[in-house]
């Protein structure tokens, strides 16, 4: 049996993450209630980062730790890829070693190829063009705190970018109905939502987007990478930033996401990542629930 991979949430079906996202429920309660998850002793996770991380690094290692397994971590500059080794040997070799591969990267097309060449699971930390371990603990959250997202409505404001794109799939996945609001300079990719266009709207403007949403989400305005466009993003951005007027229009019992870091003053405010509507910290946390389902499914 070939292996299973985690680089979209298309790589499962809608049953699939049902699955994850409740199993990961049950461990985390688990976790809380002091009963231990020794479910794959002696497996080993590495964990490869050509970007910096903090919460994927920490969920991930912990995770595959209190399952009972060990994590490595390989960057760029201790291991073989920084000195030009292709990506198809080390995918071939890691795939004799270890017992699934973690890689946080740029390029989306690494981790493509990085897969097509592995026996074992690869899954992906982080690209440019999607975050689908972010949106399992997001909707992990939502489940804990609201119950089935289906049916529901969330609103994205800002970039276009790989979070985004994460959440046109998740619309699909988990059935419910996604409003985005961005420049139009700044769109998701077209093909994406395309294929999403049941489940997905998209407009510049704001106000509309955010209009009785029962989940609102937004991220910085300058992944890692575009640095060096953040004045510029931020005069296109700032109508998008998530403030008390905006939130004020979402339903009533409407929470509010943030994947982390957050920059208070840009796309959110602080009164609102800080306020009571806000459960970035539960979701940030859920981070190592949903990984540890994750990489119980696929190990």
């Amino acid at each position: 049996m070939s292996a299973r991979h985690f680089l979209t949430l298309n790589d499962l079906n809608r049953d699939e993450l049902r699955n994850v996202i409740n199993r990961a429920i049950e461990l985390k309660s688990n976790l809380k209630a002091g009963k231990e998850n020794i479910s794959k002793p002696g497996k080993i996770l590495c964990m490869i980062f050509e970007k910096s991380s903090t919460r994927t690094r920490v969920s991930f290692e912990t995770a595959i730790v209190q399952l009972g397994g060990h994590g490595i971590f390989l960057s760029p500059d201790d291991s073989q890829l920084g000195r030009g080794e292709p990506l198809e040997d080390t995918a071939r070799v890691l795939s004799k070693m270890v017992d699934c591969v973690m890689i946080r990267t740029f390029e989306h097309e690494k981790l493509m190829t990085f897969a097509e060449y592995s026996d074992i699971p690869v899954i992906n930390g982080l690209s440019d063009s999607f975050h689908p371990c972010q949106v399992l603990a997001d909707m992990q959250t939502y489940f804990e705190m609201c119950g089935d997202i289906q049916g529901k409505t969330v609103a994205w404001l800002g970039d276009g970018n790989n979070m985004c794109q994460s959440y046109i799939n998740a619309a699909r996945q988990f059935d419910f109905f996604l409003k985005i609001a961005c420049p139009a300079t700044h769109q998701p990719d077209g093909q994406l939502l395309a294929k999403a266009s049941s489940h997905v709207e998209i407009t510049d403007e704001p106000e509309q987007a955010i209009k009785g949403a029962d989940l609102v989400v937004t991220d910085v305005w300058a992944s890692m990478g575009q640095e060096q466009e953040s004045e510029e993003r931020a005069k296109v951005f700032s109508i998008y930033q998530v403030n008390s007027r905006l939130m004020s229009l979402a339903a009533k019992q409407a929470i509010f996401m943030h994947c982390l870091p957050a920059h208070r003053g840009d796309e959110v405010t602080a009164e609102v990542i800080d306020g009571p509507q806000s459960v970035v910290w539960e979701e940030a946390g859920n981070r190592l629930h949903s990984q540890k389902a994750l990489l119980e499914f696929l190990i």
